[in-house]
């Protein structure tokens, strides 16, 4: 893989994190991961979803933060800045005017944050004798779409129940977003399903990068996570992934692989929007 960045090209780096229970180690770890990611090329670097706490409803007010001059977005901001890499940071428990929210916060290189993405789709679901879950109990939805600049292209940015809606990467897409990313947390029942098939299913539709990031997977923790962060290319076809253990996974997201898709299979000026209404007029 190149390790230099172009106009045309560059290296995004999943850091799929072993969360603890301690957010001081936690944020010790992602710091160190996202700096040896810098090093070894990375531009655009991806942290998981509820990267500096255990994911689960009975977390998340015990490790909520603002948003402003909190220890996580502090943290965030410096990784960035020593970095000097683009820093999708995940996702932290954010608590804001007696609500709570599943907030990534995004980083340029300089550590200005250009970005806050509050999870719009809360994971509510009951699969009989598998799993129940509720957000909803605890967290508020967010209410935007968002993406952010790079010197390759806007990146679209979802959090991990978000992309079964597929909406929100039609939208960046058709915005002119080069990517769309979700850092997640998918268990042992929605993962070897649906994991693989909706980043596939986001991209080949939108002809676009799509990617997801995990915490890796622990055993022992009260909600275990799939693992296998994984990059697709927008002809659906997955370029990089990785097991459930800690690890950084890299890929070079090669935008000439867009404008091929686009050419070869093209649904971007076959749409019938006369027959169908166009989900991001007014967005």
């Amino acid at each position: 893989m190149s390790t230099a960045a172009s106009s045309r090209s560059f290296k995004l780096a999943l850091v799929q994190l072993l969360v603890t229970s301690s957010k001081e180690a936690n944020l010790r770890n992602a710091r160190s991961k996202v700096l040896e990611a810098a090093k070894n090329g990375a531009n655009v670097v991806v942290l998981p979803e509820c990267f500096n706490s255990p994911y689960g409803t009975q977390y998340f007010p015990q490790y909520a933060e603002p948003l402003e001059n909190s220890p996580s977005s502090r943290a965030l901001q410096e990784m960035a800045r020593d970095a000097k890499v683009y820093l999708i940071g995940g996702s932290f428990p954010e608590e804001k005017e007696k609500k709570y929210y599943n907030t990534c916060t995004i980083w340029d290189p300089k550590g200005e944050r250009l970005g806050v993405h509050r999870k719009i789709h809360l994971f509510d679901i009951d699969v009989p004798n598998k799993i129940t879950f509720k957000e909803s109990e605890i967290l508020s939805p967010g209410s935007s779409p968002t993406s952010f600049l790079t010197p390759w292209g806007r990146i679209g940015v979802g959090i991990c129940y978000d992309i079964r809606f597929p909406e929100l990467a039609m939208i960046a897409a058709r915005k002119g977003c080069v990517a769309m990313i979700y850092p997640g947390a998918f268990n042992m029942t929605t993962g070897p399903l649906h994991w693989e098939l909706l980043q596939r299913a986001r991209a080949v539709d939108n002809q676009i990068y799509v990617s997801a990031c995990s915490p890796a997977r622990d055993p022992n923790s009260s909600y275990i996570a799939w693992g296998h962060s994984t990059v697709v290319d927008p002809l659906g076809v997955v370029v990089a992934t990785t097991d459930e253990k800690e690890s950084i996974t890299y890929a070079d997201i090669d935008l000439e692989k867009i404008d091929e898709a686009r050419q070869n299979i093209p649904v971007t000026s076959q749409r019938r929007f006369d027959v169908y209404p166009d989900v991001s007029a007014g967005n």
